[in-house]
């Protein structure tokens, strides 16, 4: 017998011995009100991608006035288009709102459909959320008050980070913010401190609203990097110098000649597994490399060694952990007394290997933790915009996973350009606001964690950076005080007017390291 029939034997039970002759409707058996619910249908698929749809439907007691449906994609596949709502990506988590239809009254319903690219094989959007709860039917918990709005970071001290973040819905008795699974603190109000940190540490909270009947879904994540980093303060000029090619200069004719104190120097590679080398065949000790870098640090100067670049096997994807990798960014490090590097993750079976980028960053910030003060760069290309589908990802990752990354320097060329000053301006005005969106930074904050890598003379495109339009990138990068400016490279930093792209000149009418000279002056 279900305990439904078992509910009306004794009501009947009951009413007999009270002598009450009111027979009880059977509508009054169900006292279960459904509520809102998004499901999800697929439609076209085309191998490398597919057409889905969500579709809402108000079951509730009341009509609603907006909605937002939140998911997660699997690795590997992304929105390439949405229509009938608008949507953010946080790596792989989306976020949709209403548009024109957000209103939807009981019995009703509204959609939003979007078209997914995916790689490896097709894979259903996973953790369906509706207005904060279940899709299949919500609340989770009735009663307990919506998601807080998304934190920020407020200000930071050597051993602080300050958040505030937007009211709940509902009744709320207060909020508690949680690093991971922890709560680091529990308050009534919409801000907090979190103290008794470690200076130049790297946290991320979240945060949840709570009330006597339960406790909100988690906020997003705001990171924060608490200050008394030992890292260079202040940009730093410091163009590629490649000794396998392009007939190396003298570097101690061009630090005389420019002024250049730094060198960013290409490229370390796999020798075979996750043992580095220069170019992937020169030692580390005991060659031509080691000799240059002992005469840049004689001069005065020092270095950052590259690991990467386009061509040439790669660390990240022969070190099968983030613990192989990053011993192996050790190995340099050790060799030379490092107090930073960079890691030029352009070529796709790292930039566009979400497990790589996942490795690497992980190596990153093991690298920290075992060398306080050392600053680590990433560099990779753009849109004139900004940051493409992956350097969105890399900059959603690093701050997901605390990798504490000093400098994301984009490389901004190869867009087929006419216009190189603006279009480098444009990617690193779209750099500054994806890292104030994903760390909650202020413009002066976001500009000194940027850096711009571009190409002197004629790019492999023919896209043409002047000896004046360098020195305008400059001036611009230096009045937003970035954090580094390079260029590629010293190699072709000498004039060769006649159009061609080669290894050992810029393809203009130039003086001998002009570029150079322009760069240090940053």
């Amino acid at each position: 017998m279900t305990k439904i029939r078992l509910y009306f034997f004794a009501l009947i039970v009951a009413v007999a011995t009270l002598a009450v002759a009111s027979p009880v409707p059977a509508s009054a058996a169900s006292t279960l009100v459904a509520g809102l619910t998004a499901t999800f249908t697929k439609g076209q698929d085309w191998g490398t991608g597919y057409e889905g749809k969500y579709t809402i439907n108000n079951n509730s007691s009341g009509a609603i006035t907006a909605w937002t449906v939140e998911f997660d994609l699997p690795a590997g596949h992304r929105i390439s288009s949405l229509w009938d709502g608008s949507y953010t990506a946080s790596g792989q988590h989306i976020t949709v709102k209403n548009t024109w239809n957000g209103s939807v009254g009981v019995g009703g319903s509204a959609s939003f459909g979007f078209n997914v690219a995916y790689s490896g094989g097709y894979t259903a959007p996973a953790n369906c959320r509706l207005n904060g709860d279940s899709c299949d039917g919500g609340p989770s918990q009735p009663g307990a008050p919506g998601t807080p709005g998304a934190p920020s970071v407020s200000s930071t001290t050597n051993s602080s980070i300050s958040l505030s973040w937007g009211a709940s819905s509902g009744t709320v008795t207060g909020y508690r913010v949680y690093e991971g699974t922890t709560v680091k603190a529990t308050v009534t109000g919409t801000s907090a401190t979190i103290s008794g940190l470690g200076s130049c540490q790297t946290h991320s909270y979240t945060v949840a609203a709570y009330n006597s009947l339960g406790e909100s879904n988690k906020s997003s994540t705001a990171t924060g990097t608490t200050t008394g980093c030992t890292n260079p303060t202040g940009g730093r000029g410091a163009p590629y110098l490649y000794l396998g090619w392009g007939d190396p200069p003298s570097v101690s004719t061009v630090m005389n000649a420019t002024g250049i104190k730094w060198f960013t120097m290409a490229f370390v590679l796999s020798s075979g597994g996750c043992n580095p080398a220069w170019d992937g065949s020169r030692p580390l000790t005991g060659g031509t490399d080691a000799s240059v870098i002992s005469q840049i640090k004689a001069a005065g100067g020092n270095v950052v060694p590259s690991f990467g670049g386009w061509s040439g096997n790669k660390l990240g994807p022969n070190c099968s952990t983030p613990q192989a990798l990053a011993g192996a960014y050790q190995q340099v490090i050790n060799a030379y007394g490092l107090t930073a590097i960079d890691i030029d993750i352009e070529n796709t079976d790292e930039f566009e290997n979400t497990t790589v980028q996942d490795r690497i960053l992980d190596a990153l910030k093991i690298v920290k933790q075992n060398n306080p003060g050392i600053q680590t760069i990433v560099t990779f290309g753009t849109s004139t915009t900004g940051p493409n589908y992956y350097g969105n990802r890399l900059i959603e990752q690093a701050a997901a996973r605390g990798a504490n990354i000093d400098i994301f320097t984009l490389m901004p060329f190869d867009f087929g350009s006419s216009n190189i000053y603006n279009d480098t301006v444009g990617a690193s005005e779209g750099l500054k606001n994806k890292l104030k969106a994903t760390f909650g930074w202020s413009d002066a904050t976001a500009y000194a964690h940027m850096g711009i890598s571009g190409m002197n003379g004629l790019s492999d495109q023919q896209e043409l950076t002047t000896v004046q339009t360098w020195t305008q990138i400059r001036d611009w990068a230096k009045s937003h005080a970035l954090g580094r400016l390079a260029f590629w490279s010293v190699n072709r930093d000498r004039g060769c007017a006649g159009g061609g792209v080669v290894s050992n000149c810029s393809g203009i009418a130039q003086a001998d390291w002009d570029f150079t000279r322009i760069t240090a002056g940053f």
